[in-house]
């Protein structure tokens, strides 16, 4: 499939581009590249916002010479949606039980407007951690690889989950929701209601991480997508 698009994974909250390593393994033979967002990390002073995400998103995005697609998790679709509003060589999203909101909208007031009972907010600071990583994020992960990630999570910029889109690229490029049935992190509910923006509706049997409890059948879906979006490309030629 050497006519594929480039695929972008976006990671989410607390977690980098680590989380996608058996992700790209599955997908070698494929142009699969990762983007850090500045939001994470282990340096409070040095933590980003929804703002410099979206430009770490969109410079990515404009080093590849052809058309993309890019896979968010979680947080990582605010960034996104942000991002590749009018960014003409992305030709498709993925939003892996991810945040697919509208103008206006914020990761925080999506969630209520109020932190979730598993956040850990440090207000005077200026970030958040997960109280009860290993239920909310890893549920069906095989402990030994939980017990990985946990340990490499850092920590969140809060203003990244308080600052509202202003812009969605949803609404121009086309877009698949995958919802994760399991998910202790984003309630299907939730999931179901934001995936109605989107023009197809996936699901998976797994909690918030399936790139880790699921690897293979996630890298199937995105091979999937980046199939449908190379015909699709090329019947617009």
């Amino acid at each position: 499939m050497r006519s594929a698009p480039t695929l972008v994974l976006v990671h989410g909250a607390w977690h980098g581009p680590w989380a996608w390593r058996r992700i790209v393994e599955e997908l070698g033979d494929l142009d699969v590249r990762t983007v850090a967002l500045p939001s994470v990390g282990p340096d409070l002073s040095a933590l980003g916002d929804m703002h410099t995400d979206a430009g770490a998103v969109r410079a990515a995005v404009a080093v590849v010479d052809g058309p993309v697609v890019v896979c968010a998790h979680s947080y990582g679709g605010v960034p996104v949606t942000e991002a590749l509003a009018g960014v003409p060589n992305v030709v498709g999203l993925v939003y892996l039980c991810a945040f697919q909101l509208d103008v206006g909208e914020s990761l925080l007031s999506a969630v209520g407007g109020g932190a979730p009972s598993w956040w850990d907010v440090h207000r005077a600071e200026g970030y958040v951690d997960p109280l009860r990583p290993f239920e909310t994020f890893y549920a069906d992960v095989r402990p030994h690889t939980a017990r990985g990630a946990v340990a490499r999570l850092g920590h969140q910029s809060l203003a990244a989950f308080e600052q509202p889109l202003t812009r969605a690229a949803w609404r121009t490029v086309p877009s698949t929701y995958v919802v994760c049935e399991r998910d202790a992190a984003i309630p299907v509910v939730a999931q179901e209601m934001m995936a109605e923006r989107a023009g197809r509706v996936l699901r998976m049997p797994a909690s918030h991480s399936p790139f880790l409890s699921r690897p293979a059948q996630l890298a199937g879906i995105l091979r999937a997508e980046l199939v449908a979006a190379s015909r699709a490309a090329a019947t617009t030629l």
